[in-house]
């Protein structure tokens, strides 16, 4: 399959605000696609009907040709923007957990990662940092055989070391030919390893490219023609 999703002309109001407006994209399979935006732009409604959390007014949503369903999610590892875990848990409690939900879930993966990073499987999850919150959310996370991984502002919020650390988690342990669909304002630090961009601005498309494609038309990086596209 060419693409691994698809949306036509979807539209989605609160009340009567226009969140996302005649939307049409797709998404290639085997790339790394970066769903890129400022805070508000619509990013995360995308994702939430993608993840069928959300239903669209109007227009169509499929993954790998499927309608947002169980089907779908088994094999789309998501990563939501705040923290999921159970805290009452400890981390082999979560993992168990994580692991009884998904099928595609890979234990060596995940406890290689954990040992990288130092955490305990008996560690109560309420005492970790919230750093090691965050990196315990996205080692489960890639730790599934995942055709699609939708991982939503994966580095807001965390310092310039432990981004590196969760760029190379999610592009060293990513199933072999699947897809990242990566959504965030942080273009400067994701550049270097998107393939493909997307620019939402009001929940409007304004830019469906290839990295490549950009640089070449355009003669600058990525992330000079966002500041232009989105400056105050």
């Amino acid at each position: 399959m060419d693409n691994i999703l698809e949306c036509r002309n979807l539209n989605k109001l609160y009340g009567k605000f226009p969140a996302l407006t005649n939307v049409n994209f797709s998404v290639p399979t085997g790339g790394v696609v970066g769903l890129l935006g400022p805070n508000g732009s619509g990013k995360s409604t995308f994702i939430k009907i993608a993840m069928g959390m959300l239903q669209p007014n109007t227009g169509t949503i499929t993954i790998a040709g499927m309608p947002p369903s169980p089907a779908t999610k088994a094999i789309t590892a998501y990563l939501p923007d705040a923290n999921y875990l159970d805290e009452q848990l400890r981390v082999e409690g979560q993992v168990k957990y994580y692991a009884d939900f998904f099928k595609d879930f890979n234990h060596d993966k995940c406890s290689a990662l954990l040992e990288r990073l130092g955490i305990s499987p008996k560690q109560k999850i309420k005492s970790l940092s919230k750093g090691n919150k965050e990196k315990l959310g996205l080692i489960l996370t890639m730790s599934r055989d995942a055709k699609l991984y939708i991982l939503d502002e994966p580095i807001a919020g965390v310092d310039p070391a432990a981004r590196d650390f969760i760029l190379d988690t999610v592009m060293t342990n990513r199933a072999e030919g699947s897809t990242i669909f990566l959504c965030t304002h942080l273009i400067a630090d994701i550049e270097p390893i998107l393939t493909h961009a997307i620019f939402l601005n009001r929940g409007q498309v304004v830019l469906d490219s290839s990295v490549e494609e950009v640089r070449e038309k355009e003669g600058k990086s990525l992330d000079e023609l966002f500041r232009e596209v989105f400056k105050w």
